[in-house]
């Protein structure tokens, strides 16, 4: 009886389904081999008598435009019918067509052939698929909900792996266009772990064709640590849609390394495989991509609502969306054992580097830095920039100031987990969406006013640096500034590939990208002596003959010795010291250190 219940639910579930649902599609792969997908759409339902149908320029989790029409072709259009009809362009991604009968049958190519989060990669090893990069829709259908079946290739095992609702056989449903665009699709010979959280499933799907099934088993159990401390944070996961979470991991020799993001999933590639040292290179990307699912996805900046697919989107509040997640990746890594403490430290400084020796806070704060994603998330330009001299990645600048945050908010006798927690109530939780001045906000509700407002006033709407030596020690980590003689561009076989880095002995110099190293003073550069070699026989301060070649000519120049710091992060030794017996207990607290 109750099997029988069940399947009158299901049928009536499909039906009503089925009877909304104006936007349909049929993907199949018969010419994966050269990178070919065949689409049929069917779009129905039509109002205007001249309806538009269109590719995204963007994608979730971008910010850039990536103009997906670029790999589409031999389009086809025809009424319910199947009389032909004729299509004009309006512009470069999009079609207009007049005198249907209320439905419009649009066929196409699709080509695919880049395995990431962004775009689409058709093979025989996979059809990797980003939504946006892979279907057309009509802007007018936007609200009405959609359907995509996927023939897939039973001669090479594929299976379907998706956040999108499962309807029947290989029959995927969507609520709407922003549901449907950020539902990413992995079709291959997966894999697949599952293990339960209180009533939800967390799903971990892997293409991997090298790794074996105890790799796949030992990174699963990393996985699942992770999931547990991150949950900690919040005190719960999120309600996922239908009840699951789905890791698509692709770790196959001909995807791009990427991780992105999606409100009940996320893509995860790389080549390198779990049997090659994924097992140890690729969990950051899981623990990043993981902690999205409250920060971003729920706990969501307004100025990216609703998210466009028509322009770039751009938000100012990237340091805290992408770099607050950045930080929790690691240090969630290392509260669960996946890391070690030596590994989070060293991994700490390399961020803490780049970011205080970095020119570029001069020229903009985190929420400008964050205004810059439209044109580096996953952007490309063919003309040169001056970015290692002006910009900061908000991954890394935000990262080091919740790295800050944290640290000062436990001299307070607070955390960031609690301020994060605090967002997840008042935001996430209830799908409001939040802007820099309820960030600002926040944060004096949990810690004071004058707390909150010089955290944000000294490093967010400027570009200060916190006192990090005082709060290092306070976890038990000792700040050392170093400052050693550099060249200050990145040199190959004596040739500047990159442009001088602001005020170093090369920017002073002159030299510019391209330019080839000859001779410092007395020393003629070779294989045995480069040029960082040849300026470390020199004291600082010194001033001596540069010859270099531009564009074949060949020049001479006085370059002054000059240093660059560097900071080392090292911890200390706080055995059997009573004096600093608080500060351990500190320590334990942020690295969740049992005694």
């Amino acid at each position: 009886m109750q099997k029988s219940i069940i399947g009158i639910i299901t049928l009536f579930f499909s039906v009503v389904i089925n009877a909304q649902v104006s936007s349909k599609y049929v993907i199949s792969f018969e010419n994966a081999i050269h990178h070919e997908a065949t689409i049929k759409a069917t779009f129905s339902d039509l109002k205007s008598d001249e309806v538009e149908f269109t590719m995204s320029r963007s994608s979730p989790g971008r910010y850039a435009l990536h103009e997906f029409v670029k790999n589409v072709y031999n389009v086809k259009v025809t009424d319910s019918k199947g009389n032909s009809l004729v299509a004009t362009r309006p512009n470069p991604y999009s079609w207009l067509v007049k005198g249907h009968d209320g439905t419009i049958n649009v066929t196409y190519t699709l080509y695919g052939n880049h395995g990431d989060g962004t775009y689409a990669q058709i093979d025989e090893t996979h059809a990797h698929l980003n939504i946006p990069a892979t279907f057309m829709y009509v802007p007018e259908l936007s609200e009405n909900e959609f359907e995509v079946t996927f023939n897939v290739r039973g001669d090479l095992n594929w299976k379907v792996a998706t956040q999108l609702k499962h309807v029947s056989d290989y029959k995927y449903y969507a609520k709407n266009l922003q549901y449907f665009m950020d539902s990413p699709v992995e079709i291959s010979n997966y894999r697949k772990r599952s293990f339960k959280v209180k009533n939800q499933t967390i799903n971990f799907v892997l293409h991997d064709d090298k790794a074996t099934d105890a790799n796949l088993d030992t990174y699963f159990e990393s996985i699942k640590k992770i999931v547990l401390q991150q949950e900690q944070v919040f005190g719960e996961l999120p309600t996922y849609d239908y009840g699951e979470y789905t890791f698509l991991a692709c770790y196959m020799p001909n995807v791009d390394g990427d991780g992105m993001e999606h409100r009940n999933s996320t893509v995860i590639t790389s080549t390198r495989s779990l049997a090659q040292g994924g097992i140890e290179q690729n969990i950051g990307t899981v623990a990043h991509e993981f902690f999205h699912c409250w920060n971003v996805e729920r706990i969501r900046p307004q100025d990216l609502e609703p998210f466009s697919f028509e322009e770039a989107n751009m938000s100012g509040s990237l340091w805290f969306a992408e770099g607050f997640s950045n930080y929790y990746d690691a240090l969630s890594m290392c509260r669960a054992g996946v890391w070690s403490h030596e590994t989070y430290l060293n991994d700490m400084a390399r961020g803490f580097n780049y970011v205080w020796t970095s020119p570029g806070r001069q020229f903009f704060n985190p929420i400008e830095m964050s205004y810059q994603a439209p044109f580096v998330d996953a952007a490309k330009s063919v003309d040169e920039q001056n970015r290692g001299n002006t910009f900061i990645s908000y991954y890394n600048y935000g990262e080091i100031l919740g790295l800050a945050l944290d640290l000062s908010l436990r001299e307070q006798n607070l955390n960031l987990d609690d301020y994060m927690k605090l967002m997840w109530t008042n935001f996430g939780k209830i799908d409001k969406y939040y802007s820099v001045e309820e960030l600002h906000q926040t944060l004096i509700n949990y810690a004071g006013k004058e707390f909150g407002d010089a955290f944000f006033n000294n490093y967010i709407y400027k570009s200060g640096i916190p006192d990090f030596e005082r709060l290092f020690k306070n976890v038990g980590i000792e700040l050392k500034t170093e400052n050693a003689i550099t060249f200050g561009a990145f040199v190959r076989d004596h040739k500047l590939l990159s442009n001088p880095k602001l005020n170093s002995s090369a920017y002073n110099a002159g030299l510019q990208v391209g330019d080839k190293l000859i001779k410092v003073g007395d020393f003629t550069l070779n294989s045995v002596v480069n040029i960082d070699l040849a300026l470390n026989k020199y004291n600082i301060n010194d001033e001596v003959v540069l010859i270099y070649e531009r564009y074949d000519i060949i020049y001479e120049t006085t370059l002054k010795v000059q240093t660059d710091v560097s900071y080392k992060l090292s911890y200390l030794n706080l055995d059997d010291n009573l004096k600093l017996k608080k500060v351990k207990q500190n320590k334990a607290l942020w690295l969740n250190i049992k005694e």
